[in-house]
C-alpha cells in the first residue's frame, strides 16, 4: 500500500519540480544562437540585445555563432539537438521564411518545430553601386543597367542572403538577369565593392552607412517605403519610381519547441526591456536600424509575419530558380 502511494505521487513531484525550475528561470547562462558569423549584422544585433538582457534576467547571455548553409546549420541545432528547457534560443533574419523555398531538403519546418518568442528590429537595405560606376542616380542606373544587362553584376552575401533577396526583386522590376557574384558573406562583398571588382550591391546600413557618409560608393536610395531616421535626406526607391519596392532585414527570436511557455513569456519581456534600454536604442540608431512597434513585439506577431514572408519569397525565389540542394 505504502509503495503504490509512493508511486502515485511521482508524477505530481516531477510537476511541481518543473514548475519549480520555470519560476527560478534562469539559473546559469543562457545562449542566443546567431547563425552567421560574429561580427556580421544580426551578430551585431544579438549581441547589443544579449548585453541588455543579461541585466534583465541576472544571468549572462551568451552568443554562440553557429553558422553555415544560409542560417540553416544554426537553425537545424536549435530544431533538432538544443534542449526545450529554456536556456537556448535562436535568433534569425529573412532566411527563416526563405529557407523553405531555397532548400530542397530542410532538416526542419520553420512553423513547427519552434516556439516563437518575438520580433525584434529591422533593418533597412540600401542599393549602391562602385564609387567609379556611370550612373549618377537611380534613373541612369536603371538606364544603364537596361542597356548593358549582359556586362553589369551584381554581388550577393550568398544564397538565401537578404542582399540576394533585394538583387532579386531589383532584377524582377527591370526585367533584367544580372551575373550574380556570391561571396561568404556582407563583409567580403563589401570589400568587393569598394575594391571596384564588382558593380552593383544590395546590402543593410548596418553595413553601409559609414561607406555612404565616406562617399566610398555610389549610393541609389532606401528599401523602405518610407524615409528612414538614419539617412533622412535619403529618397526610397519606391518614391523614385520602383513602386511598393520594399525589402527588410527583419529579426526574430525563437526557442526550440516544447521551451514552457512561462519561459517564453519571461524572454519576450526580457527582450522588451533591452529593446527600451537607451543604450540599446542608439546602438540601433547608429546602426540605421528600426524597432518594431509594441504591437509586433509579440510570439503570435513574429509566427502570424514569419508565414506572410513565407508566403511572399516563396514564389519569387522559385521563379528565379535559385535554390541549393
Amino acid at each position: 500500500m505504502l509503495f503504490n502511494r509512493l508511486l502515485a505521487a511521482v508524477p505530481a513531484l516531477f510537476i511541481a519540480m518543473g514548475a519549480h525550475a520555470q519560476a527560478n528561470w534562469p539559473t546559469k547562462p543562457v545562449t542566443l544562437v546567431v547563425p552567421f558569423a560574429a561580427g556580421g549584422p544580426t551578430d551585431v544585433v544579438a549581441r547589443s540585445l544579449g548585453a541588455s538582457m543579461s541585466k534583465t534576467l541576472g544571468q549572462t547571455v551568451v552568443v554562440e555563432n553557429k553558422l553555415g548553409a544560409g542560417g540553416t546549420v544554426g537553425a537545424t541545432y536549435v530544431a533538432k539537438q538544443a534542449a526545450p528547457d529554456g536556456y537556448t534560443f535562436f535568433i534569425h533574419h529573412n532566411g527563416m521564411a526563405t529557407s523553405t523555398a531555397l532548400y530542397r531538403k530542410l532538416a526542419y519546418d520553420p512553423l513547427k518545430d519552434f516556439e516563437y518568442v518575438t520580433q525584434a528590429v529591422d533593418v533597412p537595405m540600401t542599393l549602391l553601386a562602385r564609387k567609379d560606376f556611370p550612373a549618377r542616380d537611380l534613373k541612369e542606373l536603371i538606364a544603364y543597367v537596361k542597356a548593358n544587362k549582359d556586362k553589369v553584376n551584381l554581388a550577393t552575401a550568398g544564397l538565401g542572403a537578404v542582399s540576394q533577396l533585394c538583387g532579386l526583386m531589383l532584377q524582377r522590376a527591370l526585367d533584367v538577369n544580372l551575373t550574380e557574384v556570391p561571396f561568404q558573406g556582407t563583409a567580403p562583398a563589401m570589400n568587393a565593392l569598394l575594391g571596384g571588382q564588382v558593380d552593383i550591391l544590395c546590402d543593410q546600413t548596418t553595413q553601409t552607412i559609414p561607406q555612404i557618409k565616406a562617399g566610398n560608393v555610389k549610393f541609389y536610395g532606401v528599401t523602405t517605403k518610407s524615409r528612414i531616421k538614419a539617412l533622412p535626406d535619403a529618397p526610397t526607391l519606391h518614391e523614385q519610381g520602383l513602386k511598393d519596392f520594399e525589402v527588410v532585414v527583419w529579426h526574430g527570436i525563437y526557442a526550440p519547441k516544447g521551451t514552457p511557455r512561462p519561459i517564453v513569456d519571461r524572454m519576450n519581456a526580457a527582450v522588451r526591456a533591452a529593446l527600451k534600454d537607451p543604450d540599446v536604442m542608439k546602438r540601433m540608431a547608429d546602426l540605421g536600424a528600426e524597432i518594431v512597434p509594441d504591437a509586433k513585439l509579440t510570439s503570435e506577431g513574429l509566427q502570424t509575419w514569419l508565414k506572410s514572408e513565407i508566403d511572399r519569397w516563396g514564389p519569387v525565389i522559385r521563379a528565379s530558380g535559385k535554390f541549393a540542394d
